[in-house]
């Protein structure tokens, strides 16, 4: 009975120490850059996240939109009002692998915002209409969710789509504050 008894602990102790050698060996730390953002509105968007455990993340998403703001007004594809974006964010993997598959996320935004507004002055002298210009900033925060996927290779190369809204709860200035902010991404990284 004492070697059965001896037999189980000393088995539990190496299966306990095997699962700690096993955790040690888990990446934890991802870098990842936004190309939908890069090839789509011309902004570049940096993340890192660190993951907590198998079903949850923290992370940090910094974007800086690179369009002028003349270009902006004459363009006609898609434009982010947000000159630069800080958002921080939570996320829960719903998968058994960890931190692979489906999540959900909850995240802040502190954004600044930028818009020319366009004025017209009429000049009698000349007896025409002349435009006047003026940048207007906004300073906004947003919360808001977002869903996506996030795909993982042995390797540590990585692949993750998502999308989500926000909405401003703090705006400085209303003229040119938007209402909602957008989340979107397809980003490749690193998990080390």
């Amino acid at each position: 009975m004492k070697k059965a008894l001896l037999g189980i602990l000393l088995f539990t102790s190496l299966a306990t120490l095997a699962q700690d050698d096993l955790q040690e060996n888990i990446r934890q730390h991802e870098v990842k850059v936004n190309a939908f953002n890069l090839i789509i509105f011309k902004s570049v968007d940096f993340s890192y996240e660190y993951l907590i455990d198998s079903e949850s993340s923290i992370g940090a998403t910094v974007l800086f939109n690179l369009q002028d703001q003349e270009d902006r007004d004459f363009e006609d594809g898609p434009v982010y009002a947000e000159k630069f974006a800080f958002t921080p964010y939570y996320r829960r993997y719903f998968s058994s692998r960890y931190a692979w598959g489906f999540f959900l996320e909850a995240f802040g935004m502190y954004s600044i915002q930028e818009d020319r507004d366009e004025i017209y002055i009429y000049d009698p002298i000349f007896d025409d209409y002349e435009y006047v210009y003026s940048d207007e900033t906004s300073n906004s925060i947003a919360f808001g969710m977002a869903v996506g996927g996030k795909f993982v290779s042995k390797k540590g190369f990585l692949f993750e789509v998502f999308g989500g809204v926000g909405r401003n709860i703090s705006t400085s200035n209303n003229d040119i504050g938007t209402e909602f902010v957008p989340r979107l991404g397809a980003t490749l990284g690193w998990r080390f």
